[in-house]
């Protein structure tokens, strides 16, 4: 064969070796690859009889459009909503409201109604990815949790739906022993026993994800010893923690609570279960006047300090490609502050910006990667054909 024609073949075969993002986003990953996740945002819409009307659809829309964010969760989907998102590139995430949790277990007719209600309409023109069935469900409804799931799952494969996930939400305090050291979380029992382990069961074999709320502001009002800056994701040279029994280093409050969970998952026999932030936030106004903490310039250094993270692709000292999703509570302020009740959204009201965030870019940063890495290879394989 000619050497040329050789050499050419050879920079094709080089070249297809380097993965596209559509590639790694449809292949299950090795948890020792590092990659960037997915960042989202969660729009809560005010369910009727309400006295704060929901947003046009367009004008959520819009929002999204301009913090250039792809991933939408709706703790209280409406269907008008859902179907504003067809033919769009935003991935929705539903959850089913806790109060459906017993007739949705005793009936796999009412699961299909919801679905019929919720997902058949607009699926796959709106971009339903991902169901959680209840959220934060461990008490009185703690034994519905799994038949529900499992209900709404079988339902969906009846109506031939086979891409979307079907899970539920935990909350990180309520279902994890200790977040410190991070190597010694494990699932509080008797939840883990009775509920999580079959739940974990049920989620590898359907490859569906874990499903936690994570805040490190909770975590840092209940526990004095940790450092605002620690919390906030501020790099300062003592500004860290270290595991003592594994030796690990942790620089922020987010990833030591996320390889709590990773290693209660470890523990439990589910060590590569995927992991999904439901929500995690920073209040601007709290609720109460002891919440001190809970101001513009500290929620901004976290949301701030968290984008940054997500984006650079390093993942926890546990798990290299780190968290596959995050949502960020929430993406609008209430219009009304009630006392007692905290501000978390990242737009004001008026849907003007909040904080000076650049949003954009966890997954087109993995993109621009591959696309740099394309563009190495390439001169440098012309360099090595012309020194031929």
């Amino acid at each position: 064969m000619n050497p040329l024609v050789s050499f050419l073949l050879l920079c094709f075969f080089l070249i297809a070796l380097v993965p596209s993002n559509t590639a790694a986003t449809s292949l299950p990953r090795s948890p020792s690859v590092p990659t960037t996740t997915t960042l989202g945002v969660t729009y809560t819409s005010s369910p009727p009889p309400s006295s704060t009307p929901s947003l046009p659809a367009d004008r959520v829309l819009s929002a999204l459009s301009s913090l250039n964010i792809h991933s939408l969760r709706l703790p209280n989907p409406d269907p008008n909503l859902i179907r504003s998102f067809a033919f769009t590139n935003t991935s929705l995430f539903l959850s089913i409201p806790n109060s459906l949790l017993p007739p949705l277990a005793a009936n796999r007719s009412l699961a299909a109604r919801w679905l019929y209600g919720h997902v058949l309409p607009f699926y796959p023109r709106s971009k339903i990815s991902l169901i959680s069935v209840g959220d934060d469900a461990v008490s009185q409804l703690s034994p519905f949790l799994l038949p529900a799931i499992r209900n709404v799952h079988l339902a969906l494969r009846d109506l031939g739906i086979k891409k979307i996930s079907v899970s539920t939400t935990f909350s990180f305090v309520n279902v994890i022993t200790t977040p410190f050291p991070p190597s010694s979380g494990t699932f509080q029992e008797p939840l883990g026993d009775l509920l999580i382990k079959p739940l974990l069961q049920f989620l590898e074999d359907t490859n569906s994800s874990f499903l936690v709320n994570l805040y490190p502001y909770n975590l840092y009002r209940i526990n004095s010893e940790i450092p605002l800056g620690f919390a906030l994701f501020q790099e300062h040279p003592f500004n860290f923690r270290d595991d003592l029994i594994t030796g690990v280093r942790y620089w922020n409050l987010f990833d030591m609570m996320v390889d709590a969970v990773v290693s209660a998952l470890a523990v439990a026999g589910h060590e590569n279960l995927p992991v999904i932030v439901a929500e995690t936030g920073w209040p601007s106004i709290g609720g109460d006047p002891t919440e001190v903490d809970a101001k513009l310039e500290y929620a901004e250094m976290y949301i701030k300090g968290l984008v940054g993270h997500l984006r650079s692709g390093v993942g926890t000292p546990l798990r290299k490609e780190g968290v596959s999703q995050a949502y960020i509570f929430e993406l609008i302020d209430k219009d009304i502050v009630k006392q007692g009740t905290r501000n978390w959204g990242i737009l004001y009201a008026n849907m003007s910006k909040k904080y000076h965030v650049e949003f954009s870019g966890c997954d087109e940063i993995a993109v621009e990667r591959v696309l740099l890495m394309r563009v190495c290879l390439v001169w440098w394989l012309l360099v090595g054909f012309f020194l031929v």
